[in-house]
């Protein structure tokens, strides 16, 4: 198993090494993956320079593929030899495993241990919003930035909002008559974006629950984790998982359905958190956790979803997140969208190449750009009334390349309910 924190040979060099060599030899004789990324073009280019054979790699080879992997989970689906194959593939996690274990090796680097630490920095910068928000625009300060945290000085950065989702949840949940006993219950995992970057999306998200006779929560939580296993600091990852699970789990014992409006987020409560920490909340807590507009159309399924939308005539490009595709759930958001009379949804499986911190780094910045190169063209080919993303990183990246703002789909699924807020989004 690529990812077993419990073996022996988990964090042993030599093991980890004879790994990838097994594993990059299969990905050599089948290159179905040829393309997808940067880190298989560069395997596939190493290899054929080297006489095609694996055993002529040599670590810095190596790192060099895995420096490339920005964990968007794709080729996990594209990869025939997944479990329960023989062969046991799987190249995402294979490459968590060696950042991991380099991270033992040589420590953390700084700017990984920076950039992992969302809640923190979100803190910050939500409290000195103005002040924040006014800095990050100044070339010298976006020149010191690139050098102390290694973000980009061209990369555009999300604004943070003084008054955050939990802010305002608790102001809500003070004036609101709560609801209990209606249409099922749900706790809300926010995630770190949506609290201090856009509460917009959470504040919709909890006026389309409601709406619909839920009994929300947000319960206490911490990051998903994601951003720390991007720098191999497995530790802190467990860390934040085993307190999500801890919170969460107690939630889910009294019947809750956990819901997230993040996909990255959802896939590690649905998928990393069994496989981190092998033990059954986790595993009762993925099996209750669900991304918000695929829980929405289970209700709709069910009968359950209140379906009073008003027309909205608009041509919506929708950019299905690369985190969303690797759950395997469908087309849930779209779905849910094309429920609205007069909408027209234009589904964009492109990768935004920006996934995690990776695109936010001084060094793929550019490379960054080149993979969304053709989720770009095609929202730029018939220009589209409203660009939809469930990614606020992809939504990012999108502004970066033309310009559009993106909004949520639950944004859209509000305004449709008439829930949205007096003049909109802040």
């Amino acid at each position: 198993m690529a990812f077993d924190l419990r073996s022996p040979d988990f964090w042993n060099r030599e093991a980890l090494d004879r790994e990838l060599r097994r594993v990059f030899d299969i990905c050599h004789g089948c290159r179905r993956c040829f393309n997808l990324c940067p880190s298989f073009n560069v395997l596939f280019e190493l290899i054929d320079a080297k006489g095609e054979d694996v055993e002529n790699l040599t670590r810095a080879d190596f790192t060099r593929i895995v420096d490339l992997c920005y964990q968007c989970k794709l080729c996990f689906n594209h990869c025939p030899y997944t479990p329960p194959h023989r062969w046991d593939i799987d190249f995402p996690r294979l490459m968590l495993r060696t950042k991991a274990v380099q991270a033992r090796e040589r420590g953390i680097p700084r700017e990984d241990r920076i950039l992992g630490r969302t809640e923190t920095l979100g803190r910050l910068g939500s409290r000195w919003a103005p002040l924040v928000n006014w800095a990050n625009r100044l070339r010298p300060v976006r020149v010191l930035m690139e050098k102390v945290i290694g973000i980009h000085r061209d990369r555009r950065l999300p604004a943070y909002h003084r008054e955050t989702f939990v802010d305002w949840f608790r102001a809500h949940e003070r004036a609101r008559a709560r609801a209990r006993g209606g249409n099922g219950k749900v706790a809300f995992f926010y995630t770190c974006y949506v609290n201090h970057h856009d509460p917009a999306v959470g504040r919709a998200a909890v006026r389309v629950l409601e709406h619909n006779e839920l009994d929300v929560v947000v319960p206490p939580q911490r990051c998903c984790g994601m951003p720390f296993l991007d720098g191999g600091d497995i530790e802190s990852a467990l860390a934040h998982a085993r307190e999500n699970v801890r919170a969460l789990g107690e939630l889910v014992a009294q019947g809750y359905d956990v819901v997230i409006p993040g996909p990255t987020c959802s896939y590690m409560l649905k998928h990393e958190y069994p496989v981190l920490l092998d033990d059954e909340k986790a595993r009762r807590l993925a099996e209750r956790s669900f991304d918000l507009c695929e829980y929405l159309m289970r209700l709709h399924g069910e009968g359950r979803l209140k379906t009073d939308l008003k027309p909205i005539a608009q041509r919506i490009a929708y950019q299905l997140p690369c985190h969303l595709r690797a759950q395997n759930i469908g087309y849930k958001s779209r779905d849910l969208m094309q429920l609205i009379p007069g909408t027209r949804v234009q589904v964009i499986e492109r990768c935004a190449g920006v996934d995690g911190t990776w695109g936010l780094k001084r060094e793929y910045h550019d490379l960054s750009l080149k993979v969304a190169e053709k989720l770009f063209r095609e929202i730029e080919q018939e220009p589209p009334d409203l660009v939809v993303s469930d990614c606020p990183l992809a939504g990012l990246q999108i502004l970066q390349g033309t310009e559009k703002r993106t909004v949520h789909p639950i944004e859209v699924l509000a305004r449709a309910y008439g829930l949205e807020e007096e003049g909109g989004r802040p």
